[in-house]
C-alpha cells in the first residue's frame, strides 16, 4: 500500500495511506472471538483494526529479531536465576531455604528493570 502525497501550492505537502484493498479471513470459536473482542475494546479499537496493528506489529518484532516484552522478561528472570543459584552451587556450597526465598524475591523484583534495560540497550 502506498502513500499518497498531495502538494498544494504555498503549504506543506500532505500524505495520506492508501486504500486498504485486501482482506485475510480467520475462523475463530465463539470463546476466541469474545476474547478477542474484549482485548479490541479495551484498547478503544474495533476488532479490525486491532487486529491489523497487532499483525503488523509481529512482521515488524520478526523483521528486527525481537520477542514480546513479556517473553523477554520471562527469559531474563530466568537468567538472574540461573546465574545466582549455578555460581554458588559449583563452587561447591548449597543454598538454605531462606536464601532461596530470598533469591526468588529478587528474581521477581528485578526482572522487569533488567528486560527493559535490555530493550533500551538493543534501541540505541
Amino acid at each position: 500500500m502506498k502513500d499518497k502525497t498531495l502538494s498544494v501550492e504555498g503549504s506543506e505537502p500532505i500524505s495520506r495511506p492508501g486504500v486498504r484493498r485486501r482482506q485475510i479471513g480467520v475462523r475463530l470459536t465463539e470463546t476466541e472471538y469474545a476474547a478477542l473482542e474484549k482485548v479490541a475494546w479495551k484498547s478503544g479499537r474495533t476488532i479490525g483494526d486491532w487486529s491489523r496493528e497487532q499483525l503488523l506489529r509481529a512482521i515488524e518484532m520478526t523483521k528486527n529479531g525481537a520477542c514480546s516484552p513479556l517473553l523477554l522478561t520471562e527469559i531474563i528472570g530466568l537468567q538472574m536465576f540461573l546465574t545466582n543459584v549455578l555460581a554458588p552451587l559449583v563452587q561447591g556450597d548449597r543454598l538454605t531455604t531462606e536464601q532461596y526465598q530470598d533469591l526468588m524475591r529478587h528474581v521477581k523484583a528485578n526482572k522487569h528493570k533488567a528486560a527493559q534495560q535490555v530493550l533500551e540497550e538493543k534501541t540505541e
